[in-house]
């Protein structure tokens, strides 16, 4: 059975004038390690499973490490666009991160990180962990901006589950 309950949220301030807001997201998905990856690792196809992505296009790379892609979300978030950078892509570990580096939305310093690892004991199940990083907007406070993102991420990952479960 997949879930996706659990989160914690923490904020901190430091001597910059920003604040940022950091959290995590778990789903539990009845998948591979190895299948769930199949479709995380591709940075050129965010929407094959992020259901707020209207299109994606490669802007620099070919989708590995330091590849930028312009996504084009659907209309009623608070954004039309965002410019996101590969960081990190590890094929034996199963990480992969990125960065916002752009767009028309106020997620500034947002970096992503998603983590695959077997359930313990059950080789068809996978854990996913998707943590952030993101400095908290003038206009809101730590908890808007961490309720935010982690709905996004929750339905973003509860679709990846939809998805897999869908090629089983």
């Amino acid at each position: 059975m997949s879930n996706s309950n659990n989160h914690y949220c923490n904020s901190s301030s430091s001597s910059s004038p920003s604040t940022q807001c950091k959290s995590f997201v778990v789903q539990n998905i009845d998948a591979s390690v190895s299948s769930v990856w199949s479709i995380i690792r591709q940075f050129d196809k965010p929407q094959a499973y992020k259901q707020f992505v209207r299109s994606c296009s490669m802007i620099y790379g070919d989708g590995g490490i330091g590849s930028v892609r312009e996504v084009e979300v659907v209309s009623g978030l608070p954004a039309k666009t965002s410019t996101e950078r590969l960081d990190t892509l590890d094929e034996d570990l199963h990480v992969a991160g990125f960065s916002i580096v752009g767009g028309d939305h106020r997620l500034h310093n947002y970096h992503s990180t998603i983590t695959l690892h077997e359930q313990e004991g059950k080789p068809e199940s996978t854990v996913v962990k998707e943590s952030y990083m993101v400095d908290v907007p003038l206009e809101n406070t730590e908890e808007e901006t961490c309720l935010f993102i982690n709905t996004i991420i929750k339905n973003n990952l509860k679709s990846l589950d939809g998805v897999c479960r869908r090629r089983n």
